[in-house]
């Protein structure tokens, strides 16, 4: 999932770090252990947050992140993983691939501007990001564009005119992030869109419940649980959730504002309540729902009816779990997997 969240609540945290630097896999020539957009933080006391490769890159990082903090300069760096032997990139892993690696010191302005894209990104909006790449592969410009049409950066020009009217065109004929050549802009720029975390709402505060929120949240997901029991659905039982909603599922659901990127799982081993559930979801158009349980039981629960085709039963892949852990794994895998076929959905649907 998006990394840049877990990066955004380390930088925002209670302890502040002088002189972070963002690494960010600008371009990929090859096969690589992670993709165009991919980001890490570089602190100033060693530690990192995230990853950009198996462990074969981070060490040499932490030397050229001290590097750019020392000179205050954006940088570039570029990894040739294609060699097989011990005293190359590749280090024997043969990857295969070219990676472009961008450095950026997090100064005042970077760090103001991050904090930006963490308050649309925790409100549910995209946010696209434009660098403008010089010849030396640094950066002259950058510019946030959010979905409801708010923009911050550090853009020379004229911004309505020359780089909102190319959101459109990103969004629509490159969806996938990495350099490009704008004619309009007579320059090579990078793209990413950032996505907010995907929302999953999990149905039932029961033992089985734990480790499902667990993994999620885990993995990039942030998960609110609902329940009609209060001694339950609370903080102590589920630590990794960031929300809890206490009440009937009439009750809760009008509250949550489900939209076609949230996720729901039921999983009450309440029938009746399970029965409100989907009863109340019934012709909603979400990225999942799934429905803990045998297919005869959740046919009972429609009262005889064919399952409908976008409700997932029994939830999860067909991986042979046994026990709560494994089933949350299945589930989880199950949501990746419905994530990435919309994302690669959405892909084609702009390619043609």
């Amino acid at each position: 999932m998006e990394g840049i969240h877990e990066i955004l609540n380390a930088l925002f945290s209670d302890s502040y770090h002088e002189g972070d630097c963002l690494a960010t896999i600008i371009h990929v020539k090859g096969s690589a252990y992670r993709k165009e957009g991919t980001s890490m933080l570089l602190r100033s006391d060693g530690t990192k947050v995230g990853m950009l490769s198996a462990g074969c890159l981070e060490t040499d990082l932490s030397y050229r992140a001290q590097e750019a903090r020392d000179e205050g300069k954006v940088k570039s760096v570029i990894y040739d993983m294609r060699e097989e032997d011990d005293l190359s990139w590749g280090q024997g892993a043969g990857c295969n691939g070219v990676i472009h690696v961008l450095l950026e010191p997090v100064d005042a302005f970077l760090r103001d501007h991050l904090y930006k894209l963490k308050f649309h990104l925790d409100n549910g909006h995209r946010v696209t990001m434009i660098k403008k790449m010089t010849e030396e592969n640094s950066v002259s410009d950058y510019l946030f564009l959010s979905d409801d049409q708010h923009y911050f950066g550090k853009w020379h020009g004229r911004v309505l005119n020359e780089a909102k009217s190319l959101l459109n065109e990103i969004h629509q004929n490159f969806p996938k992030s990495g350099i490009r050549y704008f004619a309009e802009l007579s320059s090579n720029v990078y793209i990413h869109s950032f996505e907010p975390k995907p929302r999953l709402v999990v149905f039932g505060a029961g033992a089985d419940a734990v480790p499902l929120v667990k993994v999620a949240s885990q993995t990039g997901f942030s998960v609110i649980v609902s329940d009609w029991r209060s001694a339950l659905c609370n903080v102590d039982y589920f630590p990794d959730a960031d929300g809890w909603l206490v009440g009937n599922p009439h009750e809760t659901i009008p509250l949550l504002h489900l939209t076609r990127s949230d996720s729901v799982l039921v999983l009450t081993h309440q029938f009746q309540k399970d029965q409100e559930i989907l009863d109340h979801l019934k012709g909603k158009d979400l990225m999942y729902l799934g429905v803990l349980g045998p297919r005869i039981r959740t046919q009972r629960l429609l009262e005889g009816l064919t399952i409908p085709q976008e409700i997932n039963s029994p939830a999860g892949l067909s991986i042979g779990a046994e026990g709560a852990e494994e089933i949350a794994i299945s589930i989880v895998a199950e949501l990746i997997q419905k994530q990435r076929c919309k994302r690669k959905q959405k892909a084609i649907t702009f390619e043609r």
